[in-house]
């Protein structure tokens, strides 16, 4: 059976009533977010129909809406986009478990699994194979991926005032914790310097690995373009739950909260990341098993080792060298690579930062 059909196949025997299993009867499924809904001082529990199934059932994502006592400002956090990224839905658990309802400010409105499909099936993409972070802003009657994330488009992000995408490297690579933002513009900037991370990105929502312009775009570039300050995060490495990066993750959300005044907390102070103006994969011409001899956060000079390629046999086929001065961002983990397999992802430091 081809691997496309068998996903499809564990699609329909996993999930039959949604991605996450059987529905709680007592968490209402709703077809719109009305935030309104949600009474001054509650969190309530939802279940967000973003589509069917070919069973016709609803294919159901999880909504948490926290609504203070007061009016303030709609922040969004959203995880799992990528259905291996599981480290921010730990994260948006714990911000909302942290919140102290008394003195909640705005909205907070979480989604701690946004695509339903694959995070049950322990896959990065959809099942039809694309990248819904690439398929934005989606096509009401598009194929499956593209109506997928026309319902997001439609449902969650016209809902929001400030957006955190939360996001971890992809099976076979390990991340910083680093953000991408676009730092030119000020409010996008502060949220991205406040995330207790290693890194900030100067990025408009283009991915490192494809700086082609194209019709298509990612789920943060779409939001800036509704006039929504979002920055992407990547907390670490996928399928796992890593206790720093969580930890680390819920100060940023708070810091986030306490800059527009919807909890009473001051901004914690973290240590200052390095600021790039671009990034960028450096790759392997030919295969065989890869040692990267760098550490995450490293900073690199033009010219130092950042790869070996080894044969079966041990012997070296190749060293790699890095092309200019920068720091590691990413790098492999996995260290077996054919041809074009990926060694670091390096940052070139802004010192105007």
């Amino acid at each position: 059976m081809k691997s496309h059909h068998f996903k499809i196949f564990l699609f329909c025997l996993l999930v039959p009533m949604s991605s996450f299993g059987q529905v709680n009867s007592d968490i209402p499924v709703i077809d719109t977010i009305d935030l309104e809904a949600v009474g001054p001082g509650q969190i309530k529990h939802f279940w967000l129909k973003i589509m069917d199934n070919g069973m016709g059932q609803p294919i159901l994502v999880p909504l948490i809406i926290a609504r203070g006592k007061t009016k303030g400002p709609v922040l969004g956090l959203t995880a799992a986009l990528h259905g291996n990224e599981l480290n921010g839905i730990k994260i948006i658990q714990g911000a909302f478990e942290q919140l102290d309802m008394k003195t909640f400010s705005g909205t907070l409105v979480g989604i701690p699994g946004l695509n339903a499909i694959s995070i049950p099936m322990h896959t990065r993409r959809f099942f039809d194979e694309e990248d819904l972070n690439r398929n934005f802003p989606g096509k009401v009657n598009g194929n499956r991926s593209q109506q997928y994330v026309w319902q997001i488009n439609q449902k969650i992000l016209p809902k929001l005032d400030y957006m955190i995408d939360m996001h971890t490297a992809s099976f076979g690579r390990v991340n910083s914790l680093y953000v991408r933002a676009d730092m030119e513009d000020e409010k996008m900037a502060k949220m991205a310097l406040i995330q207790n991370c290693d890194i900030v990105l100067n990025n408009k929502g283009i991915p490192s690995a494809d700086e082609r312009i194209a019709a298509t775009r990612t789920m943060r570039a779409e939001a800036v373009l509704k006039g929504i300050p979002t920055i992407t995060i990547e907390y670490g490495n996928p399928q796992v739950y890593q206790e720093d990066m969580i930890k680390r993750g819920e100060t940023g959300v708070k810091n986030v909260m306490s800059w527009l005044r919807m909890i009473p907390d001051r901004i914690i102070a973290t240590p200052k990341p390095v600021v790039c103006k671009k990034s960028y994969w450096v790759f392997i011409d030919q295969g065989g098993f890869l040692e990267v001899p760098v550490e995450l956060g490293q900073k690199v000079t033009k010219g130092e080792l950042i790869g070996v390629l080894r044969n079966p046999f041990g012997e070296v086929l190749k060293n790699y060298y890095c092309p200019e001065d920068g720091v590691v961002i990413g790098k492999s983990s996995n260290p077996v690579n054919m041809s074009g397999g990926r060694i670091i992802h390096l940052g070139i430091v802004d010192e105007n930062w």
